[in-house]
């Protein structure tokens, strides 16, 4: 009896034991799970997604490489409402949550929408925040490097294999046209706002005199800066200013007699810190490195007809920050709508002329996109 009661408590062990292993292993996967999906929460607060180390187009490797990013709304079962929006020059996730709600830009009542922080926007892992790579010890990167860190986000992260839209503004608009060629089945529909595929030789000139400009700072020092940045960057907020209307509406808004007040607002008392300037300098020089086509070898027509999104480029007449050239040209060789906002706010038209509604109809209905113009009547 005494032997077959200690038998029982030995197969009651062995069972507890398993018990007991099967929970922890349980709560593993549990843990792990809780690590490699990180809840959504849908209300626009920023998140980030760990990558580790993240390689660059160029070989070169950013270590401990996080993307910030933001959700709005909620997906759906199937998974089939999500809307991929990523910043512009400098632009944070948080900027971008201004577009986003019910009778918006993008609608978060009837969409998901991921609002990315592109990398060296300061938030994402950039050269003002990186531990191991600080300010220009950052290396280079381009537009591409952008997508394919948004790409691991939306399908290693969030798990979503497929995307009902990819847009974005100015630099987010160059986003939008790269991932439409490396990526041209992932989404249904892009939408590029004063973007570009290709930066011209204007364009080139307005990021690389910005760039001249931080550069040529005395306490610059080569990249070894010596204090914070102040006529450098002064400088750059200028030239930036000069190209982002138009002289129609400068020489409208601004008297002459306002011209030094208009100067401090423009960054006469701008500065920065070293490790804001790098962050400046890198992302400005991904703008001057964007040339889609040549990374295929193909010409602009050859690289538009791999995109299989419906799309409607966005433009802006007198844009003299990007040049709106190559983006109608690209929607010339596919056949896609374009609408043209017709001001002397230049590539600031997008806060003169409202394109939420031709946007949310395009999202609803993109058979009914036409090629037009929205002319400013504010602005004559």
């Amino acid at each position: 009896m005494k032997h077959q009661f200690n038998a029982v408590l030995r197969r009651r062990g062995r069972g507890i034991l398993a018990a007991v292993l099967w929970l922890f292993i349980a709560c593993l996967c549990i843990q792990a799970h809780s690590q490699s999906s990180p809840p959504s929460l849908g209300d626009g607060t920023q998140q980030f997604a760990r990558l580790g180390e993240f390689r660059l187009q160029s070989g070169a490797v950013l270590h401990d490489f996080n993307v910030g990013y933001r959700t709005l709304g909620k997906l759906n079962a199937d998974k089939s409402n999500a809307i991929l929006w990523p910043t512009w020059l400098s632009g944070t996730s948080a900027d971008l949550t201004q577009f986003i709600g019910p009778q918006n830009v993008v609608d978060s009542t009837k969409y998901f929408v991921i609002l990315v922080d592109a990398i060296g926007n300061g938030i994402s892992t950039s050269p003002s925040n990186s531990p191991s790579q600080l300010a220009m010890k950052f290396p280079q990167f381009s537009i591409r490097d952008m997508v394919e860190s948004e790409y691991r986000l939306v399908t290693g992260v969030l798990h979503i294999a497929h995307l009902r839209a990819v847009m974005g503004l100015s630099m987010g608009g160059m986003q939008a046209f790269e991932w439409a060629v490396v990526y041209p089945d992932f989404m249904d529909l892009t939408i590029p706002m004063a973007g570009s595929p290709q930066s011209t030789s204007y364009d080139k000139l307005l990021w690389t005199c910005e760039i001249n400009a931080i550069e040529l700072d005395p306490a610059w020092n080569n990249g070894n800066p010596t204090g914070p940045l102040t006529r450098g960057v002064a400088l750059a907020e200028e030239i930036d200013s000069m190209n982002s209307t138009s002289p129609d509406y400068r020489a409208t808004h601004t008297k002459t007699d306002d011209f030094e007040t208009f100067l401090v607002g423009a960054g006469k008392n701008a500065r920065s810190d070293a490790r804001a300037a790098a962050d400046q300098i890198r992302q400005r020089q991904a703008i001057v490195s964007l040339d889609i086509p040549r990374e295929f070898g193909l010409t602009l027509d050859q690289a538009a007809k791999r995109v299989h999104s419906k799309m409607l480029v966005i433009v802006a007449a007198e844009d003299h920050v990007v040049n709106p050239g190559p983006a109608t040209d690209f929607a010339r060789a596919i056949g896609a709508p374009v609408v043209t906002l017709e001001s002397p706010c230049g590539h600031h038209s997008f806060s003169c002329i409202s394109v939420g509604p031709a946007v949310a109809q395009f999202l609803a209905d993109p058979s009914s996109a036409r090629s037009r113009t929205l002319r400013d009547t504010s602005n004559p």
